[in-house]
């Protein structure tokens, strides 16, 4: 029976890999569409497509999108979302955030991805660690998407949390520093279902069902200096970490 559900899964990630690959060129198509029409709400309209690529591919494979609100979002104002990140089922429900626009930090090696990685850069500001021109680049983009009234998405810990046995990494100071600087609240959200939809060790452990986000308490920032990073920081962990075990299991902290 075992080996059974293995052929079936790997059939299923076979045609959700084929589906994914189809959605992406003809996301790819619209976005050379909309390039004509200028720049001035490009950013929008791009938000729009990759919106409408993840519900569509949500649709043919069987997941679902779900938001849990533990506290009201004002949804006119610009956040930095920060988010725990253990799978690549993180990232379809970042453009489905009840339709306010962002813009995620994303990584510059995604970005050499045939067709996908042309989509991926016209999507996400690129972070390229490789020099501190590049990196200072990065940060001057993310401040230039907050001005511009779009809320920006930051996974703080960086990369994959591969572990069972706690909730998150430890974060990275970024985000905080970015959210002071800048006097922009904090939306910690939790992404519940995502390594149950596609486990970090393999693509081919995709299987269908919910994918659900929870909306944390926003938190404002105007109380907090620079001085105050790790404070802020520390209080946005124990925020999700809390949130985390109380939607799923993990040993006693």
């Amino acid at each position: 029976m075992k080996a059974i559900y293995k052929i079936l899964q790997t059939i299923y990630c076979i045609y959700a890999l084929i589906v994914f690959a189809i959605l992406t060129i003809l996301s790819a198509i619209a976005l050379l569409l909309l390039l004509p029409f200028g720049k001035a709400k490009l950013s929008k309209r791009i938000y729009k497509v990759c919106r409408y690529w993840a519900k569509t591919w949500y649709l043919f494979i069987g997941v679902w999108h779900k938001e849990i609100f533990e506290s009201t979002h004002d949804f006119k104002t610009p956040h930095i979302f920060v988010a725990n990140h253990n799978s690549y089922m993180d990232i379809p429900p970042i453009v489905q955030l009840k339709h306010q626009p962002i813009r995620p930090l994303g990584k510059f090696e995604s970005s050499k991805i045939p067709i996908f990685g042309w989509v991926y850069r016209a999507a996400v500001i690129l972070v390229d660690r490789s020099s501190p021109e590049k990196r200072a680049k990065s940060l001057r983009n993310l401040k230039a998407a907050l001005h511009k009234r779009s809320s920006i998405f930051i996974f703080p810990e960086g990369t994959f949390s591969m572990t069972s046995e706690q909730p998150l990494k430890s974060f990275y100071n970024g985000a905080f520093k970015l959210a002071i600087e800048m006097q922009v609240p904090i939306q910690p959200i939790l992404m519940i279902d995502a390594v149950d939809r596609m486990h970090y060790e393999s693509v081919f452990s995709l299987t269908p069902g919910p994918n659900r986000v929870v909306y944390l308490p926003a938190i404002d920032v105007s109380k907090y200096s620079l001085e105050d990073i790790e404070k802020l920081k520390n209080e946005v962990y124990q925020m999700m970490d809390e949130g985390l075990r109380r939607y799923r299991t993990y040993p006693s902290a």
